[in-house]
């Protein structure tokens, strides 16, 4: 939500071009991929070496078309920054704490910093590729809960998908769909009223 991705839409694109520059044909390409043996990204730090080493290998392609690959991937991944509601939560700092709990992938972290300054609002900004857990697992929301030093019912999580925020609503934890700004920014100003 803080990040104006269509994710449904983004990556069956992302697979399709680069299938169809790589020169493969689409069978051929996805078998390439199964067979690469590459390593989690989304619960593990330091493998994106490692893994777009071995799709430029599995696709035959050379350093310059995997360096393009991957850029190509970020910008698909972070997509646009979501300015209202990310001056929203520049704007709740003086009045309650702000994280990031994200299923990510490793680099993240330098990316959205690179593009979108996130640490200057966010604090602590938890990636699941270097927290070794994901949404919607338990252990994702109580590790975020310890790290915030707050009980459950304090805590409003808001997620683009409702998996997520059932995950969050099963710990205990006040668990939203982010449809659009305007409804996400009600329900914020209705939890802190509540919470006066």
């Amino acid at each position: 939500m803080l990040e104006i991705v269509d994710d449904d839409a983004v990556w069956p694109q992302f697979q399709s071009r680069w299938q169809e520059r790589s020169g493969f044909s689409a069978e051929e390409y996805r078998s390439r991929i199964r067979a690469a043996d590459l390593p989690v990204i989304d619960c593990r730090a330091d493998t994106r070496t490692e893994y777009w080493s071995k799709i430029g290998r599995a696709l035959e392609m050379d350093s310059s078309l995997v360096e393009a690959m991957q850029a190509d991937m970020w910008d698909e991944y972070c997509g646009r920054l979501n300015v209202e509601l990310f001056d929203y939560a520049k704007s709740l700092k003086s009045r309650i704490g702000v994280a990031i709990l994200s299923n990510s992938v490793d680099g993240a972290r330098d990316e959205e910093e690179r593009r979108f300054g996130f640490s200057a609002v966010f604090d602590p900004i938890i990636y699941s590729h270097e927290s070794g857990l994901l949404k919607p697992e338990p252990e994702a929301y109580e590790n975020a809960l310890e790290r915030l030093g707050a009980e459950p019912a304090d805590v409003l999580f808001i997620d683009d998908h409702e998996v997520c925020a059932g995950g969050a609503r099963a710990v205990g934890v006040n668990g939203i769909v982010h449809c659009d700004n305007a409804s996400t920014i009600a329900a914020i100003e209705q939890f802190l009223r509540q919470k006066k």
